[in-house]
């Protein structure tokens, strides 16, 4: 009888022990992970979207909307048809689909498979009415493009980043695209088993933030205008390509800015992506004649020439080391004065200021006008060549920068720079954005403070020798009766592997008007026109063609 009560203990001893032993492995050495496992089934956890902002152009119309839109989903688990048929019934529907990858993506295993993404209402609705088990939708976000294309190299556009996430790229989207995306949300609340939320649970709950709106400087009548103009002078003129932009030259704010060829945001992944650069302010060019206005107004702001200086070198080409400087056109004006410098475009003339001004002074001129280094305009993309050295300069690239060639500059810069002509002497900074609006507050976005980089007298003595190149120059052909403008046509040699095509150039002219208080500055740009190898007989025109429609929506009267 004690044996049997002894073995009875000792076997309940075996029991414990192994209960408390089992006991202790659930609750210690596993208790973390049986905790979170158990907390997964009636804990829920959702990032709420924020939505992206719109952007507004300068009358109050909009570039971008955003509006819903559907993704659409497949569940494995629950899909009941083979991969083929449903993909033979989606394909239809879904624009630009592809029936390979959409069987693939069918065939995969997982409950949250993402076929198509900006999927619209209508087309939400017919799938829905097909009733395919497995297939289902979730609310997305989409930009609509009431313009179509225009200004879409300056808008940029929506795609995804490497976690499939809504993300800007270029112009305004790149550069604006954590306050135009918002802050996303946060819910965790736990439910019991039936899904409904446990009411003695507070839960946790962080709100999104709406992206911001964006009102911009752009005025949408101008902008069409000025892109379907640049579209009529490209073809016109045999040009492969071309830009314009047009700036208030006393606050830096852009107007229209446009360049073809462009692309069409709501399908950018058809194009190739060098077409979503805006060449403006991407892309270099060496600029001829127009760069001419820069370094007269440095030489008469130094005071090493005034417009009344006579040349004493103009009566024949230029020899410099073992190079030859010549006139555009292989004549030569023996004492010409340096307006006739500018009006005749003499590379010559040019040299002789740039020999005035010497290599260090025309470096630091140049700087204060901006040249080799960033505008800051608010867009994604901007790059800026630089210029050599300070201090390497010799004489042969002071000769050929004084007359715009073996020097690079872009789009933005270079109207920036002429701009401190037209506005009296300062350098100011371009913007496209004005004012940003959140959901109860707006802000005006502040200018940067101009910056006198040349006096006021200089500025207006350069401006009057635009109006004479512009009025008595190669282009006066080209004038609209009765207006005055002070502008200047460049013709530019394009460099190829370390030397100067001869039969390939970039067209340019840049002008500003009413003289004293220009309510604009433009300038235009043709690259490799084929009509003719002169700016004069191609850009020059092109930008009377566009000013002519500019001076009654700005109100500029003729003063003659």
């Amino acid at each position: 009888m004690v044996v049997k009560i002894r073995v009875l203990i000792a076997v309940f001893a075996i029991l414990f022990l192994g209960l408390t032993v089992r006991l202790f492995y659930w609750q210690v050495v596993k208790g973390s992970e049986l905790s979170r496992a158990a907390q997964s089934q009636y804990s829920t956890s959702k990032i709420t979207s924020a939505p992206r902002g719109n952007i507004i152009a300068r009358d109050g119309s909009y570039w971008v909307i955003r509006t819903g839109a559907w993704r659409l989903i497949a569940n494995a688990n629950l899909l009941k048809n083979s991969p083929n048929s449903i993909a033979d019934k989606l394909i239809p529907l879904l624009k630009d689909a592809d029936f390979a990858r959409l069987t693939d993506l069918l065939s995969r295993k997982g409950s949250w498979i993402p076929l198509a993404t900006k999927v619209d209402n209508e087309v939400k609705k017919n799938i829905e009415a097909m009733s395919i088990p497995g297939i289902s939708f979730e609310p997305e976000e989409a930009s609509y493009y009431p313009e179509a294309s225009s200004a879409a190299q300056l808008l940029g556009f929506v795609g995804k980043d490497e976690n499939g996430t809504d993300l800007g790229y270029f112009g305004l989207e790149g550069y604006y695209n954590l306050p135009l995306s918002g802050k996303p949300g946060f819910i965790g609340r736990q439910e019991d088993v039936r899904g409904v939320p446990i009411l003695l649970d507070g839960g946790h709950e962080i709100t999104a933030v709406n992206g911001v709106d964006l009102v911009t400087s752009i005025d949408k009548r101008i902008q069409i205008l000025l892109e379907q103009k640049l579209s009529d002078g490209i073809e016109k003129y045999g040009a492969i390509g071309g830009s314009a932009i047009i700036m208030d030259p006393f606050t830096g704010n852009v107007i229209a800015m446009a360049a073809s060829p462009s692309f069409d945001p709501m399908e950018y992944n058809k194009y190739n992506d060098s077409l979503f650069k805006n060449p403006l302010i991407s892309n270099s060019f060496e600029p001829g004649s127009i760069f001419k206005v820069l370094i007269m107004a440095s030489g008469l702001d130094a005071g090493v020439v005034t417009p009344d200086t006579v040349c004493d070198i103009c009566d024949g080409p230029l020899s410099l080391d073992k190079y030859q400087i010549k006139t555009w056109n292989n004549k030569y004006h023996a004492e010409s004065t340096m307006t006739d410098v500018i009006v005749n475009s003499d590379n010559v003339g040019m040299a002789f200021v740039g020999q005035k001004l010497g290599a260090d002074n025309l470096y630091d001129y140049l700087d204060k006008f901006g040249i080799g280094k960033p505008t800051g305009v608010d867009l994604q993309g901007e790059s800026s060549p630089r210029m050599r050295k300070r201090g390497t300069w010799n004489v042969v690239d002071v000769a050929t920068a004084s007359f715009g060639q073996g020097i690079a500059v872009t789009g933005i810069q270079m109207i920036r720079a002429v701009s401190a002509i037209a506005n009296g002497g300062y350098l100011v900074s371009p913007k496209v954005v004005t004012e940003i609006r959140g959901k109860e507050w707006n802000e005006t976005v502040k200018l940067e403070d101009p910056k006198r980089i040349i006096s006021e007298k200089s500025a207006a003595e350069m401006a009057q020798m635009m109006v004479a190149a512009a009025s008595s120059g190669e282009s006066k052909w080209t004038n609209v009766k009765g207006f005055t403008v002070a502008g200047k046509t460049g013709t530019a040699q394009i460099p190829v592997a370390g030397h100067y095509d001869p039969t390939n150039t970039n067209h340019s002219y840049i002008g500003f008007t009413p003289v004293g208080k220009p309510k604009f500055i433009m300038l235009v740009t043709l690259q490799s026109p084929t009509s003719s190898p002169w700016a004069s007989e191609t850009a020059a025109p092109l930008w009377y063609l566009i000013a002519k429609d500019l001076f009654p929506y700005f109100g500029v009267q003729p003063d003659h």
